[in-house]
């Protein structure tokens, strides 16, 4: 038995999702079309939002409203969005997808991406600091956030701002090091079997993801991403600088005081290939040999998140392939295109395509406001937030609304009869809100996906 806490592997902040990207439009019984208004709380990241984008028919809208139970959650999100909308002028495809990747699954990055990170939170900052009534980018719109909440994220994004300080330097604050505050979660997290965590590394990924159909996700990088939270590595270049957005504070008790601790604080477990490396169409990644994958988990993400940004640039009005500027008019990316040198009006604008970011305590608020009455055509619970899912649902959702809840079948902390457990809990919680199982004993064991009762 371990001396340890099993309870510490997800960790207590969601930075990427326990589920592969969704397109949430075709999820149920009828594609919504036209207008269509999605409610996500607590997805953690950008995955569904981007998945949901590239199905998208040119003469549909998709209106994204999103919950977090945390602003360093939404300030995350506001940093990947910005990422991906980068334009092909100033980052290449490739480029952006490694950078992305970078972010998203990477307790350690590059310098130059350090660089593009901090000019992205400077953007970021200045968007949410202005006192206009309209979003500077209609991906970005924080302008429903509480005051005090828009604050907070101009504090969260000075903290990634701010340069690293040099030995010399006696002013700065000693920077926090990835290294330690992850080696210190796996010594949390595996206790006495700390000394034998490269044979737990292998059982959580033989014995758990591989029997939950992972076998994708490569013994290497997983002991790598394990070991050090280096989950993409995708180029020559030294990965030793701290990614400042996946730190976070975490209030301990300590003799009686409430004490908040920065470190990091996220999942240590189940890893960042379940967004977007475990599924793909393109089933030539994944083929096997001598029963081995041929492709990893790493190499399904870049290709996913590639697409995904392609469908990005079409639904801009860009080419997806690599056509000349003869035949297209749009300029190739240049090699001395600087990324540090784009603004937030600089970014791609999505036809029809809005994210809203709503307060985040506003989800039994939102019942209140006539605007939102039977207004969402798809609501979506991450596992994490499933525990809010209650009766104003139905007041919310659209006559044809369909609910989606993440289960818990890649937390690999829970056991398969607490795993079960979680799923009979949300069917009972989707019953008491409204709604019944769609296709009921057909549904997939990552998402649970419910319809309102028929009366």
């Amino acid at each position: 038995m371990s001396g340890g806490r099993a309870s510490e592997g997800p960790g207590c902040i969601t930075w990427w999702g326990f589920s592969p990207a969704r397109d949430l439009l075709s999820t149920g019984p009828v594609r919504h079309e036209r207008n269509v208004n999605i409610l996500l709380v607590g997805s953690g990241d950008p995955r569904h939002i981007l998945k949901t984008i590239s199905s998208l028919r040119d003469e549909e809208s998709l209106h994204v409203w999103v919950i977090e139970n945390s602003m360093e959650l939404v300030a995350r999100q506001l940093l990947l969005l910005y990422l991906a909308l980068m334009p092909k002028e100033s980052m290449g495809t490739n480029e952006k997808t490694e950078v992305f990747l970078e972010v998203f699954g990477n307790g350690e990055i590059r310098s130059q991406t350090e660089e593009t990170l901090r000019h992205a939170a400077s953007q970021l900052s200045l968007a949410v600091t202005e006192t206009v009534e309209t979003a500077t980018h209609p991906c970005l719109n924080t302008t429903l956030l509480k005051f005090k909440e828009r604050d907070e994220l101009a504090r969260i994004f000075k903290l990634w701002i701010q340069p690293r300080p040099s030995l010399s330097s006696s002013t700065c604050a000693a920077p926090i090091l990835m290294s330690k505050v992850w080696d210190y979660r796996v010594r949390q997290h595996l206790g006495t079997c700390y000394d034998c965590k490269k044979e737990r590394f292998d059982w959580d990924l033989i014995m758990k993801l591989h029997e939950k159909e992972c076998g994708v996700i490569n013994k290497q990088q997983y002991a790598r991403w394990r070991e050090r939270g280096l989950a993409f590595e995708m180029r020559e270049g030294a990965y030793q600088i701290t990614n400042q957005s996946l730190l976070s504070s975490r209030v301990f008790s300590q003799r009686g005081d409430k004490v908040a601790v920065r470190g990091y604080w996220g999942d240590i477990v189940s890893s960042p290939y379940l967004s977007f490396g475990i599924e793909t169409d393109d089933k030539s990644l994944l083929k096997t040999q001598n029963g081995q994958h041929i492709k990893t988990a790493q190499d399904i993400s870049i290709a996913t998140v590639q697409e995904l940004f392609q469908s990005l640039s079409s639904r801009r009005g860009c080419p997806t392939t690599s056509q000349s500027v003869a035949e297209t008019g749009e300029p190739s990316p240049s090699p001395e295109a600087d990324p540090k040198s784009v603004t937030i009006n600089d970014l791609m604008r999505l036809s029809g395509v809005s994210v809203t970011f709503l307060p985040m305590d506003s989800l039994n608020k939102l019942p209140e406001k006539q605007k939102y009455s039977h207004f969402f055509n798809t609501i979506y619970f991450s596992a994490s937030c499933a525990h809010q899912l209650g009766p104003m649902m139905r007041q919310i959702a659209a006559p044809d609304a369909v609910l989606v809840v993440e289960l818990a079948k890649y937390i690999l902390d829970l056991n398969k009869e607490q795993e079960a457990g979680f799923a009979k809990k949300v069917a009972s919680m989707a019953l008491e809100a409204g709604f019944e199982p769609w296709r009921e004993g057909q549904s997939d064991d990552v998402h649970a996906v419910f319809i309102p009762q028929r009366k």
